[in-house]
């Protein structure tokens, strides 16, 4: 029987999976065999043909865990899943006996199990697996990882902690998580002392991370369905900055910030052609992450010619500017299999950053 952890969220885009991938880290340099399973899985993707939630194919990838994909994501949420459950087509017993009995295969091979939930702890009541019923099916403590701060936090937790006490299940810890780095252990004494008289510890997660918050070239290209020309380092570049390239084109040289995808329409050639040029130039190599070109209209030969004759890195999206632009910033960037930097830096930092000791001991 392996140790558990039942890693659930106040909500979305808190950190849930980078904590998971940390803690798969943490956990095999204590012990041997470290497994994970996403029991309910609402974003998928295909690994070796199996439409699998995305978070266990990254799990799979990184860690080399394959062989067990289909019991790591043992229920995928189709898009007419939701339907068949509620037209009774699909029972809620048959998908939780599916989750049950991948749950029991891996807790018998693994030494240490990290279990990642989906979103807020109410997420999947609808097909009868939220998160607390969850952790009360496999007899899991939970770990909930937050946002940073100390006012939303607090109300965030309790107000996903009403549906873990329903179900009777342990809440052992709270994780902030994107700590402002200077307020990191003040925010933690004041979330302590909020939480301490429920018998619920808090250990900080990680620091707010630049390069962990955005999103890299191949992620924007992924996003937008988009072309990207670049090479393969330069797609993994971290877009720090997105700006809109609207002003003159002065004023938009004048403007570039570090590392910065630049967002302009396929009419404005002058442009894009300075944009090639100065890309030469290693002070505008910093700045210029990449160029997202824009419209529906083509690239006139010549400005397309520079561009190609150039190491720019460009994606070509022949959508709406304003469309495109929206887009970009209603997304938060997900870590992939493919983004090593990120990678590499969330198990650095979780080194330095993370107690796992103090955590694997709130699990009993």
């Amino acid at each position: 029987m392996a140790k558990k952890v039942f890693v659930a969220a106040t909500g979305q885009n808190c950190g849930k999976t980078t904590i998971s991938l940390s803690l798969i880290h943490l956990a095999r340099q204590k012990y041997e065999r470290v497994g994970f399973i996403k029991p309910f899985g609402p974003k998928l993707t295909v690994y070796d043909g199996l439409d699998v939630d995305m978070d266990a194919a990254l799990m799979a990838k990184v860690y080399g865990l394959g062989e067990d994909i289909e019991l790591m994501s043992p229920v995928a949420l189709h898009a007419d899943t939701t339907r068949k459950v509620l037209a009774g087509e699909i029972s809620r017993e048959s998908l939780m006996e599916k989750a049950q009995k991948a749950f029991a295969e891996l807790d018998k091979k693994y030494d240490f199990l990290v279990i990642e939930g989906a979103g807020h702890s109410g997420v999947g009541s609808v097909v009868g697996l939220n998160n607390a019923v969850l952790a009360r099916l496999f007899d899991a403590p939970v770990l909930m990882v937050a946002g940073g701060g100390i006012g939303n936090v607090i109300d965030a937790v309790n107000l996903n902690l009403a549906l873990f006490r329903q179900e009777g299940v342990k809440v052992a810890g709270i994780l902030p998580n994107k700590l402002i780095a200077e307020k990191r252990e003040r925010t933690l004494n004041y979330l302590r002392m909020s939480f301490e008289r429920d018998g619920i510890a808090v250990q900080g997660g990680f620091n707010f991370s630049r390069i962990l918050a955005h999103p890299t070239l191949k992620h924007v290209s992924k996003l937008l369905g988009a072309r990207l020309r670049a090479t393969k380092v330069q797609s993994s570049e971290i877009c720090y900055q997105i700006q809109l390239g609207a002003a003159s084109c002065q004023r938009v040289i004048d403007i570039l910030k570090e590392s910065t995808l630049l967002v302009v329409t396929s009419s404005r050639d002058e442009l894009l052609v300075t944009l090639a040029s100065l890309y030469h130039i290693h002070e505008y190599r910093k700045k210029l992450a990449g160029v997202l070109i824009t419209g529906t209209s083509d690239v006139s030969d010549i400005t397309q010619q520079i561009l190609d004759d150039t190491n720019l890195p460009y994606i070509r999206c022949p959508q709406l500017t304003a469309d495109v632009f929206s887009t970009l910033m209603e997304d938060v960037s997900k870590i992939t299999a493919d983004d090593r930097q990120k990678i590499n830096l969330v198990q650095s930092l979780a080194d330095r950053e993370i107690d796992f000791e103090a955590i694997d001991a709130l699990l009993g």
